[in-house]
C-alpha cells in the first residue's frame, strides 16, 4: 500500500507535464482555423463586382424602351415601314384639314349664291349673277351659268325657245348641267382614294414590319443561344411598334373617309335639289316668253 502511494505522485507529475506540453499546440491551432475560414472572404468580394458590372451594360443596351428609343433600335426594314406609315398618317391629316376648309367654304358660298339666284327675275339676270366674279368656281353658279348660256345661244340662233323648240332647249340645258355635275363629283372626291388606301393597307404594312422584326429577333435568339426575356422582349416590342403605327394611321383614315363620303353625299343631294329648282325656273321663264 505504501508503494502504491509512492507511484501516484509520479503518475500525476507525468500527466501534468504532458498537459503543459500540449497547450502551445492547442493555442497555435485555435487561431489557425478562423484565419483559414476568414481568408477567402476578401477574395470573394471582388469576384461579385464584375458580375454586377457585366449585368449593367446588358440592361443599359435595352433600357430605352420609349417609342423613339425602340425606333432607333429597330432594324432598317422596320424603320422604313414605320417612316412610311407616319408619312401616310401625316398626309391623311393634311387632307382632313384641306377638305374641311373646302367644304366649309363651299357651303358658305352656295348659301350666298342661292340668295342671289332666287332674287333674279329673268334668265339674263340669272346668267349675270352666275358668271360674276363673286361666285366664280361655285358649282351651283356654274350649273346655272351653262344652262342659261345654252338658252341664250338657242335664242340667238333664231330658235323658238318658247314654242316648238322649248323642250329641246331645256334638254340641252339639262345636259350642260349634268356635265358640270360630273366634274363636281370628281372635284369633291379628291383625296378619298388616298384615305381609302391608307385605311385598308395601313394595318397590313405595319404587320409586315412586325413579322420581319419578330423574325429578326428569333434569329438573334438562335445566334445567342438564350431565351432570357430581357434579351427577347425589346426586339419583339420594336416589331410590334410597327403594327401600332399602322393602326394609328389606318383608323383615322377610315373615319375621315366615311365623314367625307357623308359630306359629299349631302352636297350631292343639295345640288340635285338646286338643279330641280333651276330647271323649274328656266321652264317658267320660257313659258312666259323669255
Amino acid at each position: 500500500m505504501l508503494e502504491h502511494k509512492k507511484h501516484n505522485p509520479l503518475i500525476a507529475l507525468l500527466g501534468a507535464a504532458a498537459l503543459f506540453m500540449s497547450v502551445p499546440s492547442l493555442v497555435a491551432a485555435a487561431p489557425a482555423t478562423p484565419a483559414a475560414e476568414a481568408a477567402p472572404a476578401p477574395e470573394s468580394a471582388p469576384a461579385a463586382a464584375p458580375a454586377d458590372d457585366a449585368a449593367a451594360p446588358a440592361e443599359a443596351g435595352h433600357g430605352d424602351l420609349t417609342v423613339a428609343g425602340m425606333f432607333m433600335m429597330a432594324v432598317p426594314v422596320v424603320k422604313v415601314v414605320m417612316i412610311g406609315l407616319v408619312l401616310m398618317s401625316v398626309l391623311s391629316w393634311i387632307i382632313l384639314v384641306v377638305k374641311m376648309i373646302e367644304f366649309s367654304s363651299l357651303n358658305k358660298a352656295s348659301n350666298n349664291y342661292l340668295e342671289a339666284f332666287r332674287g333674279a327675275r329673268s334668265i339674263a339676270d340669272i346668267n349675270r349673277v352666275s358668271v360674276s366674279d363673286e361666285f366664280a368656281g361655285n358649282p351651283m353658279a356654274d350649273m346655272a351659268a351653262v344652262a342659261t348660256e345654252e338658252v341664250q345661244i338657242s335664242k340667238s340662233a333664231g330658235l323658238s325657245i318658247s314654242g316648238e323648240h322649248r323642250d329641246s332647249t331645256l334638254h340641252r340645258a339639262e345636259s350642260s348641267i349634268n356635265a358640270v355635275q360630273a366634274g363636281l363629283s370628281k372635284r369633291l372626291s379628291g383625296g378619298l382614294t388616298f384615305l381609302a388606301s391608307t385605311g385598308s393597307l395601313g394595318p397590313f404594312i405595319g404587320l409586315f414590319g412586325t413579322v420581319y422584326g419578330i423574325m429578326n429577333s428569333f434569329i438573334g435568339i438562335a445566334n445567342t443561344n438564350t431565351t432570357n426575356l430581357a434579351v427577347v422582349a425589346p426586339g419583339i416590342a420594336e416589331a410590334l411598334l410597327a403594327t401600332g403605327i399602322g393602326l394609328a394611321a389606318a383608323i383615322p383614315a377610315v373615319a375621315m373617309y366615311n365623314i367625307f363620303n357623308t359630306m359629299i353625299a349631302a352636297y350631292g343631294t343639295r345640288s340635285e335639289q338646286f338643279v330641280s329648282e333651276l330647271m323649274n325656273t328656266l321652264s317658267r321663264q320660257l313659258d312666259k316668253g323669255a
